[in-house]
């Protein structure tokens, strides 16, 4: 049996102690292509020029048309997701930077913008944003409006480049 004075000692050694990451990898503040901060170099799309029902596909030349195949028909497996709605545009870059910076490790993303049917004029502010965000972002190969299951035309399943 364990007395009382070995638990004691026990519990003070473990409260002291810090958690370590179990891979041994240290996560500091430089991305991928060797710059020190998050992607921050983009600009604001204040006009909509989107509609909410509108599909959307962009990659850049040499993406794998295989690739772009099994994004859209959602064949990429389990990915993280961000949903954007009730977000200012401006909140919803810094989310959406802080996010892929995050997930920087993962092949494929996310993203829940919404449709924007509560616009007045049919057209989506939020995902032209997100549109126009992701075409900026040097770390997005490709992105595509998503299957119905997992929001349709109102979120996009977004491919980032490869951890090197």
């Amino acid at each position: 049996m364990i007395d009382e004075s070995d638990k004691s000692l026990f519990r003070s050694t473990v409260d002291q102690q810090k958690p370590i990451d179990k891979d041994g990898v240290k996560k500091t503040a430089t991305s991928k292509n060797g710059s020190n901060k998050l992607f921050q170099k983009y600009s604001f799309l204040y006009e909509p020029n989107i509609s909410g029902s509108e599909a959307v596909v962009h990659y850049k030349s040499g993406l794998s048309p295989k690739v772009l195949k099994k994004m859209k028909q959602g064949n990429i497996g389990s990915t993280p997701s961000i949903d954007l709605h009730g977000h200012k545009i401006e909140e919803a870059c810094q989310s959406l930077s802080k996010f892929i910076y995050f997930h920087s490790n993962e092949r494929f993303i996310h993203v829940i913008h919404g449709k924007g049917y509560h616009s007045d004029s049919g057209l989506s502010i939020m995902k032209s944003q997100v549109v126009h965000y992701l075409k900026q972002h040097p770390e997005v190969l490709a992105f595509c409006s998503c299957t119905q299951e997992m929001g349709g035309t109102g979120a996009v399943f977004v491919h980032l480049k490869a951890n090197v």
